[in-house]
């Protein structure tokens, strides 16, 4: 019986153990994709105690504990912190088989030394042993990023956003890590949703214009993007839950924003479009900047009403939406190609049965740069090994794996980095499964290649920020 969670955790051959110890667990993270707030940021803030730390932001947890039975308040409610952290240290047993109890596990050893297993009977040891390294300087955010050997954090911005806390980053010396915004317009582009018209006033507001018509709007998130690149973003991101694509149509996209602007409903028809065209227009922007676009497919989201109306988004209440995307994936991304004007485009899919499409998908528009399109790693319920295996093995079987961009943390909490250890491991274990079955050479050096690059290498050449 192997201990748990050794040293070799994951690794079932020799080749994987010399792949991840040599090259993988060495690799400094390119996280290009995550929702750390920037202030927090900027300010180090210091955490009130582990609880704050380990559950403040981290819907996977709050999920499990529900499921748990544990009340609203010791979840997300503003209950007592200690209260919280021995509710989810009782509900950590049944999660067998579901990645939270390694995260956890590693999140404790790797941020805290602690390798007791976390439990009702070992919680309030572990509480003392972690808040009392809380209380020291080597726990604030800044500290935590740092001890991961973050290079890079590409935060998620609304177009409306001052950024002022990434302009102060960027002046402090005291922080290596270089912090960046992403520019995130899913408000702005999605004309049938509740508070519309109240967000094109706010863009308004920031922009300097009266947005009244399309062309005025395009021109806004145009001086958008500028304000961005110059702030040093050189990435998007966009939730498509639903793929939309329609031949696009500027004068029926236009009445239907001036009738979304007066407050007048549209027809899903109009919505398509007026979609289409401010996406189309968007990609062309970022092509023209060699910016990175990632389009985040198939989430249903907000699913349980009552808990939207108590908490709002991004809480827990989302799952995986099961609709076709493949002919308006195709359509969307051919028109821009055919106006020469593709960007860089990352492809994440939140349904496994879309692996196979998206394999595929990426290998019709490649050329210009090496991977231009990307097959996205396993992305938020598909971040557990089997996940992460799947994808993996559809890039391999399907595209080249040795060009993937690799992990990306995509998470709200300053001890998520683990994530990357854990996919680090299975991506080794994969590959020495492979060489040891007599299926891909033992030829170290070239797999020590293909493994930093995958970790790490790839995606910082990929977009081209320079560190």
């Amino acid at each position: 019986m192997k201990p748990f969670m050794d040293e070799d955790f994951l690794l079932t051959t020799d080749t994987a153990r010399a792949l991840y110890h040599g090259h993988a667990a060495v690799m400094p993270i390119f996280d290009y994709h995550c929702h750390l707030n920037p202030r927090e940021i900027y300010e180090d803030v210091a955490f009130r105690n582990i609880g704050h730390l380990m559950l403040g932001g981290d819907h996977y947890k709050w999920r499990a504990m529900l499921s748990n039975g544990v009340p609203e308040a010791n979840i997300r409610g503003g209950g007592n912190d200690w209260d919280k952290f021995y509710a989810f240290a009782g509900t950590l047993k049944y999660a067998v088989g579901n990645p939270l109890f390694h995260w956890t596990h590693l999140e404790l050893r790797r941020v805290f030394g602690i390798r007791d297993v976390l439990s009702e009977r070992t919680a309030k040891d572990i509480w003392d042993r972690a808040n009392a390294l809380l209380a020291t300087p080597g726990y604030t955010c800044r500290r935590l990023i740092e001890r991961f050997n973050v290079r890079l954090v590409c935060t998620t911005d609304d177009p409306c956003d001052d950024l002022r806390y990434h302009r102060l980053l960027a002046q402090d010396a005291g922080f290596a890590v270089k912090v960046l915004p992403a520019f995130r317009p899913d408000k702005a582009i999605y004309i049938d949703r509740p508070g519309f018209a109240d967000y094109i006033r706010r863009l308004d507001e920031v922009s300097g214009g009266e947005i009244r018509d399309l062309p005025r709007l395009l021109s806004a998130l145009q001086g958008r993007v500028d304000y961005f690149h110059q702030q040093g973003a050189r990435v998007s991101d966009h939730a498509l839950d639903k793929v939309f694509f329609t031949p696009p149509d500027e004068a029926l996209a236009a009445q239907a924003f001036v009738k979304a602007l007066d407050g007048q409903p549209v027809s899903a028809a109009e919505a398509d479009t007026y979609k289409t065209c401010v996406l189309l227009a968007l990609g062309d922007m970022y092509h023209a900047r060699d910016w990175v676009v990632q389009y985040h497919i198939g989430a249903q989201r907000n699913n349980n009403p009552r808990m939207f109306a108590r908490y709002g988004p991004d809480v827990g209440f989302d799952s995986i939406a099961d609709g076709d995307i493949a002919e308006k994936l195709a359509a969307l991304l051919a028109a821009q190609e055919a106006a020469g004007r593709l960007p860089k485009t990352i492809l994440y899919c939140l349904h496994p049965k879309d692996n196979y499409t998206l394999g595929t998908m990426i290998g019709n528009f490649q050329g210009d740069v090496p991977g231009k399109l990307q097959f996205g790693s396993g992305w938020w319920f598909n971040d557990q090994r089997d996940g992460m295996l799947e994808q993996l093995k559809a890039l391999a079987n399907l595209g080249l794996l040795g060009r993937f961009v690799g992990m990306l943390t995509d998470s709200r909490s300053f001890i998520s980095y683990p994530r990357h250890e854990y996919f680090r491991r299975i991506l080794c274990d994969l590959l020495g499964a492979w060489v040891e079955s007599g299926e891909y050479p033992a030829d170290m050096e070239t797999l020590g290649e293909l493994v930093r690059g995958i970790c790490y290498s790839n995606a910082a050449a990929y977009f081209g920020i320079s560190l």
